[in-house]
């Protein structure tokens, strides 16, 4: 397990615990699945406005015999790990480093301020999921990459080059700002039926005894292509 970086460049993203997906979510998400089919087959039966007709006027039609082929199994292409983000509203171009989370289970920060991190227990970005990218907002040498993202604005584009050299391109949907103790853990980390990008970096006001924002900035954006 990486080791806590959280101290390294003075002023930093605060350590995020991070909640993976929750196996609640995946369970709630059949059960509703279960439901839906349900109510399909109610629908089918209800439509001619009878329970079934009798079995004497059945048209009886015999099982074919032999041996029943498996399901195909899905084969969904594998989307490569992201390599560099590029933000032209807001100035920002950055390779990217592999995070992961810390032995307390918060997500690591990149080692210096210039760089910004994509989360590896978080989706690649074009996958469905969120795919979550960390930057700092300053240091004790001045502005970090993403110093600037609080003026992010809707609709911008945000380009994440991957490794076989593709671009996945997000719109930005929303910017927020949030108290760390009020920090959206499932809106950021929890599945989604799409692929989505979170940036994330501190914000708010600075705290000099603690050396530590108070809040923390959280963009939203969704795939285009």
């Amino acid at each position: 397990m990486p080791a806590d970086l959280t101290k390294r460049t003075g002023r930093h993203i605060s350590p995020i615990r991070v909640v993976r997906r929750p196996a609640a979510a995946i369970a709630l998400i059949a059960g509703l699945i279960v439901v839906g089919v349900g109510t399909t087959g109610l629908a089918l039966v209800s439509h001619t406005g009878r329970q079934g007709t009798p079995a004497s006027r059945s048209a009886l039609v015999p099982v074919p015999l032999g041996r029943q082929a498996a399901a195909p199994l899905p084969t969904p292409h594998p989307v490569p790990p992201p390599t560099y983000i590029i933000i032209p509203s807001i100035g920002v171009r950055s390779r990217l480093v592999r995070l992961g989370l810390t032995p307390s289970g918060t997500l690591q920060v990149p080692p210096t301020a210039s760089v910004a991190g994509w989360y590896a227990g978080s989706s690649r970005p074009g996958a469905i999921g969120a795919a979550v990218i960390a930057g700092h907002i300053d240091s004790l040498t001045g502005p970090g990459v993403f110093y600037r993202l609080r003026q992010l604005r809707h609709g911008r584009l945000v380009y994440i080059r991957r490794r076989n050299g593709s671009l996945a391109v997000f719109r930005v949907t929303e910017v927020r700002e949030y108290l760390k103790a009020d920090f959206p853990t499932l809106a950021v980390y929890g599945p989604t039926p799409t692929a989505q990008l979170r940036l994330i970096t501190c914000g708010g006001s600075f705290d000099p005894a603690t050396g530590h924002y108070l809040s923390n900035v959280i963009v939203y954006a969704s795939l285009t292509r």
